[in-house]
């Protein structure tokens, strides 16, 4: 099985990829087989899709771009359709500048670090990384055209800031068509949020009733770069689609997915997604409606997911909205579940979500309180010791008790070296009269490993965890201790735990545990700093804990 995992990580990594392929249009327009098809559709957009030449729209490279910036993103909205491209986020930088780390690198000799602290970005219109947010609005049979995100809108103004002291910022795009239909965009961007809200108000001036529906979609091409870290035991955080409706919950729908089968159904509420390690973007309808969902595999290699609404009538000479709001940003449970039902999700804790929840919530408790997401950890790691104090009690006493009565094992063991099964009942018949279980030491570590494994997903998916710094040397408790320092604590303290307990009569076995240490160490030198703290402190505990339990045994006998 490592084997083969192995070669599928290789192939991700360094196999051959797949190109995408250029889109060649003579007319220097783009497709339009990402216009999502609805019932009752009017023919000018089911036309368009089929016949993209046919849709009067200038090029892109012609289409002018709006920059905003609040106090927490930076990003584009393309005029041609109001997407939204190149969506930064200042808060978090691609890498961490680790002055402390560089500062010991020169002390000792060795060359300095370089860092790239430029902002993560989340949206992009690179071809390659393609990955946009896109809306618009469909006409229904018998009404006049409607803007889509191909349709050149205009601005007033090239740039928006977020001023200091302004809470919200309104970003107006416009549009008119012959006949008098008014479309105006308004994405409204809030301080310290990132949530957009985007309102399409529909003034009917055509002297007859129009009728449409609005849609909104995110639009990407799989990102084939990234390769997995030791963060997540090598293998790569989800990466994909995902959608949620009030029926079905949270449902992943991976790009493999969208190229076997197009996703069409139809739900009250719910939300679509594109989700990555830490990051995710999301498009959120009125929750009060019946919305369609759908996915599509493009061309190009690239994949649209995206919802759209029940027709709506507007009579002639009136107004109508239709309202929709877009998340862009870090995974942070807290802010998401203000958003949308379930969004929360989105931060995967795999099969063991039952677990982590609670694991997180104390954590950010404990963090709410220290401020410091590495006393949090230990903090955390003194409250499973608690919540699992009777079993290792139970179990500490059985080692205890094994290792009074190891001399009086290893004297059976020379005694009977040539009856194995005799010295077997001789065994049994000892654990018996000493009142000994030898397996009562196995259950506090097999209940133990389903809450490591939690807190190791909490550790690898948490947002708040990248790059947060705990103390001295130990800057980002995401990636691993850059000098091994405490890795090499945790084997120290395997060793020490190792010795309080009983050595095991067979040598063999005897040597293979003595190596215990050494390999943990090894595989715990690529541990995310977190969690090696994580088993320090858990070890430490353990170690006071035992050596208390053995020398009360020793004292009674």
């Amino acid at each position: 099985m490592l084997v083969f995992m192995l070669w599928q990580a290789w192939e991700q990594d360094y196999g051959p990829k797949h190109e995408v392929a250029a889109n060649v249009n003579p007319e220097g327009v783009k497709s339009a087989e990402d216009l999502p098809l609805t019932e009752g559709a009017s023919s000018q957009t089911e036309t368009a899709a089929q016949n993209p030449v046919s849709i009067p729209v200038a090029a892109v490279s012609a289409a002018k771009t709006v920059k905003i910036k609040t106090d927490v993103i930076a990003l584009e909205i393309d005029m041609q359709g109001g997407t939204i491209t190149n969506l930064d986020l200042l808060n978090y930088p691609k890498e961490k500048a680790n002055t402390v780390v560089n500062s010991a690198r020169e002390m000792i000799g060795l060359p300095v670090v370089d860092t790239n602290t430029s902002p993560v970005r989340l949206f992009n219109n690179d071809p390659e990384k393609i990955f946009v947010a896109q809306s618009g609005l469909i006409a229904d049979s018998g009404s006049a055209t409607a803007p889509n995100h191909y349709t050149v809108f205009t601005s007033a103004q090239d740039s928006y800031t977020l001023q200091p002291g302004q809470d919200s910022l309104t970003v107006p795009l416009t549009w008119t068509d012959s006949n008098g239909l008014v479309i105006t965009k308004l994405f409204t961007f809030s301080r310290g949020s990132y949530e957009i809200t985007l309102d399409q108000k529909v003034r009917n001036n055509s002297g007859k009733a129009w009728s449409g529906r609005q849609y909104s979609q995110l639009l990407r091409a799989p990102d084939t770069t990234s390769k997995g870290n030791m963060l997540t035991g090598g293998m790569r955080a989800y990466d994909g689609g995902v959608i949620y409706t009030e029926k079905n919950k949270y449902q992943k729908i991976s790009f493999d997915d969208m190229q076997d089968e197009t996703l069409d159904v139809a739900n009250k509420g719910g939300w679509t997604a594109m989700i990555q390690h830490y990051f995710a973007s999301a498009w959120v309808p009125p929750a009060d409606q019946e919305n369609h969902f759908y996915t599509k595999e493009l061309k190009d290699g690239r994949y649209v997911i995206g919802t759209y609404s029940p027709p709506v009538t507007v009579a002639a000479n009136t107004d109508a909205e239709f309202v929709s709001h877009l998340f862009a940003g870090p995974k942070v449970q807290p802010m998401m579940e203000k958003i949308a039902p379930g969004l929360e999700l989105t931060v995967d804790y795999s099969v063991l979500t039952f677990i982590g929840k609670p694991i997180y919530w104390l954590l950010n408790k404990i963090h709410s309180v220290i401020g410091n997401w590495g006393l949090a950890i230990m903090g955390v790691t003194f409250c499973i010791k608690l919540l699992f104090f009777p079993l290792s009690q139970a179990s500490f006493k059985s080692m205890a008790k094994m290792r009074k009565i190891q001399p009086r094992l290893k004297e059976l063991q020379e005694r009977f070296a040539d009856d194995r099964p005799r010295f077997n009942n001789e065994m049994m018949a000892l654990y018996k009269k000493e009142k000994v279980n030898p397996l009562g030491g196995c259950l506090p570590i097999l209940i133990q490993i389903p809450v490591f494994m939690a807190l190791y997903w909490v550790l690898s998916e948490t947002v708040e965890f990248r790059q947060a710094p705990f103390m001295l040397w130990i800057q980002d408790l995401s990636i691993q201790d850059p000098f091994y320092i405490l890795p090499l604590i945790m084997g120290l303290t395997m060793k020490i735990q190792q010795s309080l307990n009983p050595a095991p009569i067979d040598p063999i076995q005897a040597k293979v545990m003595k190596m215990f240490p050494i390999v943990f160490t090894v595989f715990f030198l690529f541990f995310p700093a977190g969690l090696v703290l994580y088993w320090v402190i858990n070890n430490t505990l353990s170690i006071i804990q035992q050596t208390y339990i053995t020398k009360q045994i020793e004292k009674a006998s």
